[in-house]
C-alpha cells in the first residue's frame, strides 16, 4: 500500500509479507501508517497458531495506541513507543499464561515513529532495522540473539554465525517474560534517507551488500525495491516467512 504524510518532510512507505517457500503459515505481521507517522513489524514465535497471534497483537497494539495519541516531541514519542511494547508484552504474556495452547509464544518486533524531522525506534529480538543514507546501508539495531553475543565476544565471525546450529536462539522477545527491556534508538532524518524494517526471513537469505545494491537502484520504485528483496529471499531458498517494510524520506 502507498500512503504519504507531511511531517516537515514527506514519508512514503511500502510493505509486503510473504509466507516463503518452506512454511505453510505466515507468523509475521507488519503495519505501515505514514498518515500516523509510523511503521512496525513483528515475527511471531511459539508454534503454528501462537506465533501468528503474538505478532498480530503487536501490530494491533501499535495501531491502537498511535491512532489515539498525538505526539510532537521526542519525549512524547519515546513514551508512546515504550507504552506500546509494555502493553504488547502484557497482552501476550497474560494470554499465554491463561491459555496452554499459546504457552511460550512471543514475537520479535521493530517499531519506528517519526515526529518533525526526527525518529524514535524500538527494537526487540532479531528482526532488524536498516538505515540507508548517501548510498551506504547500515544496520542500526543490534540482534538480541545467542550468535550475536558470540560475535560480540569474538567467538565466531558473522560468516560463521549464518551456519551456526544455535542461530535461531533469541535472547529477548516480546511477551515471553513478565518484564521486557526494549532497545531504543533516536535520530534525525534527511531527504533521501531510507529505513528498512525486516524479519530474519530476509536477512538469513540475502546479504547486506545485496540489500544495499537494491536500495541503490534508482530505476526501481519503492514498491519495486520491496518486491525485489522478497523475491531475492525466495530465490535463495525462502526458508522462513519474509516481511519487508520500507520507507523513504522525500522533500
Amino acid at each position: 500500500m502507498y500512503i504519504s504524510i507531511t511531517i516537515m518532510y514527506k514519508i512514503i512507505c511500502y510493505g509486503k509479507s510473504d509466507v516463503g517457500l518452506k512454511r505453510s503459515n505466515n507468523e509475521d505481521a507488519f503495519i505501515v501508517k505514514p498518515d500516523l507517522g509510523f511503521l512496525a513489524l513483528a515475527d511471531g514465535m511459539g508454534g503454528v497458531a501462537s506465533g501468528e497471534v503474538a505478532s498480530q497483537i503487536f501490530a494491533e497494539t501499535v495501531s491502537e495506541v498511535f491512532s489515539k495519541n498525538k505526539r510532537q516531541s521526542e519525549q512524547e514519542t519515546l513514551d508512546l513507543v515504550q507504552k506500546i511494547f509494555r502493553l504488547t508484552n502484557e497482552k501476550i504474556f497474560n494470554k499465554a499464561n491463561n491459555n496452554p495452547h499459546h504457552h511460550g509464544m512471543g514475537c520479535t518486533a521493530e517499531l519506528i515513529a517519526f515526529y518533525c524531522q526526527n525518529f524514535v525506534l524500538g527494537h526487540v529480538g532479531d528482526s532488524r532495522t536498516y538505515f540507508f543514507r548517501q548510498g551506504r546501508l547500515r544496520q542500526i539495531t543490534h540482534d538480541h540473539s545467542l550468535v550475536q553475543g558470540h560475535i560480540d565476544r569474538g567467538l565466531i565471525t558473522r560468516f560463521e554465525a549464518k551456519e551456526h546450529s544455535k542461530r535461531n536462539v533469541i535472547l529477548r522477545a516480546v511477551g515471553v517474560n513478565e518484564t521486557l527491556s526494549v532497545g531504543l534508538i533516536r535520530g534525525t532524518v534527511l531527504p533521501g534517507d531510507f529505513f528498512l524494517l525486516c524479519s530474519d526471513g530476509l536477512t538469513d537469505m540475502v546479504d547486506d551488500s545485496v540489500i544495499e545494491k537494491v536500495l541503490l537502484s534508482s530505476a526501481e520504485s519503492l514498491s519495486g525495491k520491496v518486491e525485489q528483496l522478497v523475491n531475492l529471499a525466495k530465490s535463495a531458498g525462502g526458508k522462513d516467512n519474509i516481511t519487508v517494510a520500507l520507507c523513504e524520506i522525500v522533500q
